[in-house]
């Protein structure tokens, strides 16, 4: 009985398989808040404001239905089925999913095949060759199996598929933080359409106002009661409403355009009726509030740093594996004859098998600048890590604050508005009486079609201010729908 060494040493060194050289990952601590220093404590349980729990379900899914219009549901829909640029990020995660299973398959055997069948004939005429011993031809089929497999000793193999696995959860976070992006940015072309629509009836109506003020001076400048500065002063301000109210159609056709682009259509392909804003019945939705730590559950761009993080752990490990010895397992077996008829036959077959242990002695350093280099752009991903949660804490707080100031300045914009339109009307009456010149009545109309746009405007930035800190708070995901892999 013969005894194979060889295999002695295979076997002897398979418990080290289970070994994994390098740091365990944890997640690194964040800077973290215990609340937000914009909270809204001015608001109420009334106004729909909440603390904020990674179980609420009043960010989960469809967040846009928080503002309760019908149209722009209908367009946020369309997002996930048409928009190109979602459609790239999706087929990114499917490529990094795909490297998972590339990963995985250095945990197995490769095998493979090379059937040759060759002739060879001997020249007589060789240097220093008996010509006796040359021959017609001898034929040589081969039909070879190969093995090839690394024993996973210091763990570099598993913790390439760990790393793949981390990165494709990653790149689904980025496909959630593109598609919320991208339904945040609808959102606030579709209010900003509308605001236009409400400022255009706005300034058609003062357009026909304007007119009739015009007509009014020209029948007073006709029957001598006033003067034609006044005629000219009036035909200004109808022209300088009618340039605004073009001006408005530029931009609105500008949002239309953004908006056939995000549900995948080319713009001669989408037309929005026009839909104005109402002042008296705002659509603001009612958003629950959250701390600092919550943000860390619900933001996916804060969900893939964390997992680039633990893709890069799992570099340094790696890297770390390349200072110990490498052990493989190579074989190989077939059948090997000299004709297609004795070719098959059970003895032509051949094999040989055994382990192979390399380890590199010397490489001048290169194996440790590898793994500084590992540990360097580690120590990048947690401070990206940190910087993208200390980013988040400031668009919440920002748009927070907003709320907060642009909710007092509303009030405060609808009472100078009442003003002004009180005292046009006073000066209008007291111009047709004869009391004051045109120039007062001039000067009301642009501060209450000033004040009367400021409403509009900033309905429209609470709306965005809205959109905006419901994106901050990571819309209706959460890490919970992460995919495993």
């Amino acid at each position: 009985m013969k005894i194979h060494y060889g295999y002695i040493f295979a076997l002897a060194l398979l418990p080290l398989a289970g070994c994994k050289v390098g740091p365990n990952y944890k997640t690194p601590a964040a800077i973290l808040a215990p609340t937000f220093k914009e909270a809204p404590t001015t608001l109420t349980a009334e106004d729909g404001w909440t603390e904020g729990k990674p179980g609420d379900q009043k960010l989960k899914g469809d967040w846009w239905t928080l503002f309760n219009d019908g149209g722009l549901n209908a367009l946020e829909t369309q997002v996930d089925t048409a928009n190109q640029s979602l459609k790239s990020a999706e087929a990114n995660f499917r490529a990094s999913r795909a490297q998972i299973g590339f990963a995985r398959a250095s945990e197995a055997p490769t095998i493979g095949v090379g059937p040759s069948v060759q002739g060879v004939r001997d020249s007589a005429h060789q240097p220093y060759f008996n010509s006796s011993l040359a021959n017609a031809g001898t034929g040589n089929f081969t039909l070879p199996v190969d093995l090839n497999y690394e024993i996973d000793l210091w763990g570099r193999v598993r913790r390439g598929v760990t790393a793949a696995r981390a990165q494709a959860q990653a790149s689904d976070a980025d496909l959630e933080n593109a598609r919320l992006s991208l339904h945040a940015e609808l959102a606030m072309d579709y209010y900003g359409l509308r605001s236009d629509d409400a400022q255009t009836r706005l300034l058609a109506d003062t357009v026909k106002s304007y007119e009739r003020a015009l007509q009014l001076t020209q029948d007073r400048f006709e029957g001598g009661a006033a003067p034609k500065s006044d005629v000219a002063q009036a035909r200004t301000q109808l022209d300088e409403a009618r340039v605004q109210l073009a001006d408005l159609e530029v931009q609105r056709t500008q949002y239309e355009h953004a908006i056939a682009v995000l549900i995948g259509k080319p713009p001669a392909e989408l037309t929005i009726a026009p839909t104005p804003l109402n002042i008296a019945a705002p659509s603001m939705p009612h958003i629950p509030g959250a701390v600092p730590a919550v943000l860390l559950e619900r933001r996916p761009d804060i969900a893939a740093e964390e997992r680039r993080m633990a893709a890069a752990n799992e570099q340094i490990g790696i890297a770390q594996a390349a200072f110990y010895p490498t052990l493989s397992l190579s074989g190989i077996a077939g059948f090997q004859g000299t004709s297609a008829v004795n070719w098959l036959s059970w003895p032509s077959r051949f094999w040989a098998v055994g382990p192979q242990l390399s380890q590199t002695v010397f490489d001048a350093g290169r194996r440790r600048s590898a793994k500084e280099t590992t540990v360097a752009q580690y120590d990048g991903t947690v401070a990206d890590y940190r910087q993208t949660v200390l980013t988040a804490f400031q668009q919440v707080e920002d748009n927070l604050a907003a709320l907060r100031v642009l909710s007092n300045e509303a009030q405060l914009q609808h009472q100078a508005t009442d003003s002004a339109e009180q005292s046009l009307d006073l000066f209008q009456t007291r111009y047709e009486g004869g009391v004051d010149t045109y120039l007062q009545v001039v000067t009301w109309q642009t501060a209450a079609l000033t004040n009367q746009r400021n409403d509009l405007i900033l309905m429209q930035r609470q709306l965005d201010a809205s959109v905006m800190l419901i994106k901050a708070l990571g819309g209706g995901w959460d890490t919970t729908q992460m995919p495993k892999l």
